[in-house]
Formats: structure tokens, sequence, C-alpha cells
């Protein structure tokens, strides 16, 4: 048979969960690291992150406006997704994380966004023309009051990470630890990389000292991110079960660029190795930029690269342990490529629109404050 090696399932001949599957932990990923990133300024009270906090609440929402639709896409019957709102079932984690979702959007994202934008949003719908003015009107929500806020809501939100104890590859007790950590360096890293290009595109110098401390939050982060990927490695080779000679298999062969060459060399060792330096050698600011610039591109690489391993290559050995199959993406299927990208690219759109609309640039409310 096509694509099978060895002795497997029948049911382990096609691969269930597509590369939309691994889209979805990913999103989710830059959201939760994205609004950590947020986190440092307001509840943590780390200044010097301060030029990126709007944009990095703008990423958030951006990305998780999307993050529900590789999982849409995914159903056999996608119209029927809205059913887990109405009939939930505590069992299913599926239909809890639809709760969770809807809250982390509203009462916190939205809420939050809404609330640092409240005074520029009244002055806005003021002195805006047109359609312009009545999204704002519409945002106000029926305000004008632009007094002292009484209450802000910053809150620090992680991943649900469900386990599959069948699978050998999934079942370890730090996988969700790992998906968290992984999280949070993808969303920093995301914003990072996001806050140099922008400002590259408007023109405007980029503040180092913010840089400068993302790029140290996002080493320190990676550090503890690499370490339990490599406990959780070292506690696979001490335990050498059943499963053991399968995984090594599959890491020696089909997820070896993936794997070893991605995973690890490109998007691991290669970006700490690049913050490493900047942390012990003092560089020029146009040398870090473009260190910072090229780690950030490559560790987003790099948590990819690690869903993929996760969801992909523990789809790929048999629960037999004596057989293989293998996945072809496809181009322009429903769970195709061109698909995935358009879901990957579709974000940065969303936040396009959001930064038009709320812009998030320090020097632009000065300026309005100002003219006030």
């Amino acid at each position: 048979m096509s694509g099978v090696e060895g002795y497997i399932y029948p049911n382990e001949i096609t691969l269930y969960w597509s590369v939309l599957i691994v889209l979805y932990p990913y999103i989710t990923g830059l959201v939760a690291g994205a609004f950590i990133l947020a986190s440092l300024e307001r509840v943590f009270r780390v200044e010097a992150v301060k030029p990126t906090y709007r944009l990095a609440l703008l990423t958030a929402l951006a990305f998780l406006l999307v993050a529900p639709l590789p999982l849409v896409l995914h159903l056999g019957h996608p119209f029927r997704s809205p059913e887990m709102y109405f009939t939930p079932h505590s069992t299913s984690a599926m239909a809890m994380f639809g709760y969770v979702y809807m809250w982390y959007l509203m009462a916190v994202l939205v809420f939050e966004i809404w609330l640092e934008y409240r005074r520029e949003i009244v002055l806005w719908s003021q002195q805006t023309k047109g359609l312009t003015r009545l999204i704002y009107k519409i945002m106000t929500l029926g305000s004008s009051n632009i007094g002292a806020r009484s209450l802000r809501i910053d809150e620090r939100v992680g991943l649900i990470v469900t386990i599959i104890k069948a699978n050998p590859w999934w079942s370890s007790p730090l996988m969700p630890v790992v998906f968290i950590f992984s999280a949070m360096v993808s969303g920093i890293a995301c914003v990072m990389v996001l806050y140099m290009a922008v400002s590259k595109l408007r023109g405007k110098i980029i503040d180092m000292q913010c840089i400068d401390t993302i790029a140290m939050y996002l080493f320190y982060t990676f550090i503890i991110d690499f370490s339990l990927e490599m406990l959780d490695l070292i506690h696979r080779i001490y335990e050498a079960d059943e499963s053991f000679r399968s995984l090594d298999f599959m890491v020696h062969t089909k997820l070896y660029f993936s794997q070893i060459v991605l995973q690890i060399f490109i998007g691991t060792l290669t970006p700490l190795i690049l913050l490493a330096i900047t942390q012990v050698v003092k560089l020029p600011e146009l040398v870090r930029r473009y260190m910072y610039a090229i780690a950030g591109a490559l560790t987003l690489i790099g948590v990819l690269a690690m869903r993929w391993n996760v969801v992909i290559g523990g789809q790929l050995f048999s629960k037999s342990f004596l057989g293989y199959t293998s996945y072809k993406m496809a181009l322009a299927t429903k769970e195709g490529l061109l698909v995935s990208i358009f879901l990957t690219i579709l974000p940065l759109g969303i936040l396009w629109v959001l930064v038009k609309l709320l812009p998030p640039w320090p020097e632009e409310r000065a300026a309005e404050g100002a003219g006030d």
C-alpha cells in the first residue's frame, strides 16, 4: 500500500488531523505570548516595553479572531460548531475551550483594549467624519465620559492543552508545560519582529531599550522552554519503553528534517546563540537589530516546526509500533497548503485594519494630547 510501511491498524492509514490542526495551537500560542508580553507593562510595570503594549494587544486580538478558523474548517459539518455553546458538556475539552475562548475574547482582550483606547475613541468620535465617525460612535457605547477609569483587567492567560494518553508521542507529562512556554516564546518573538518591521515601514526610529528588553525576556523564556524539551527527551531516553524504538526511528527518518534541522538547529539553537551573543557582548545597535530580527523569525519557524512534529509526527507511527504511514499535504483543498498560508497571513491583514482604526503609536497619542 502506498505510503505505508510495516504493519499498521486499518484506521491508522489515513491521518485525521491535518496541517490545520498544526496551525490551531500555533496561532493560539501567538495569542497567549503576545498578551503575556503586554502584561509585562501593566502587571509587572516593565516600563521599557511600553512602546509595544498596544501593538501586543492588537496583535493578540488579530490572531485570536483567526484562531478557531482552522478547527471550523477541519470539521466535517462546520455549521454545527455553534452547538457547543448551546449544548455544553463538562466532559468535552473542546466545548469547554469554546467558553474559555469567548471569555478570553470578550472579557479580557476586547474589554482591555476598549478601556485602553477609551479616551481616544471618544475624541475620534467627535473629530472624524463619515463612516469612520459612525464606527467610533458605536465603539463609545453611547458614553462620552473620559474621566479616570475605575476598572482595569490584566489577566495572564495561557494555553489549554489536552493530552491524548493513547499516543506515546503526546502522553508526556511535560507536554502541556512545553506548549505553554513555546507559546510565550513565539508570541514574544512575533511582537518583537512586528514592532521592528512596522517601525521600519513607518520610517520611525526603533526604541532600542524596548527591543533589548524584549529580547532579554525572549532569551530567558527560550532557555526555560528548551530546557523543558531536553528534560522531556532525557526522560524518554531513560524510560525507554516499548514505544521508544518507534519514536527513535521517526526522529532519524520521517521527522529528521522537521525536528532535527528545522526545530532544533534552525529554530532553537541558532536563535538562542544569537540572543546569547547580544546578552554577553556589547554590539552596535544596527548589528543587534539584525540579530534580533533573524532570531525572532527563526524562532517562529522553530515553534511552527515543533507543532508540526507533535501533531503530524504523532500520527505517522502505528500504535502497534510495527508500522508507519505518511502524510501528503494537498495544495488547493479545504485543508491544503493554500488555505493554510491564507490562515497564516489573515491575522496580519486584520492587524493592519486594527492599527488603522486604533493607532498604537505613542507619538501619535502625544500629538493628540498636545492638540487637546
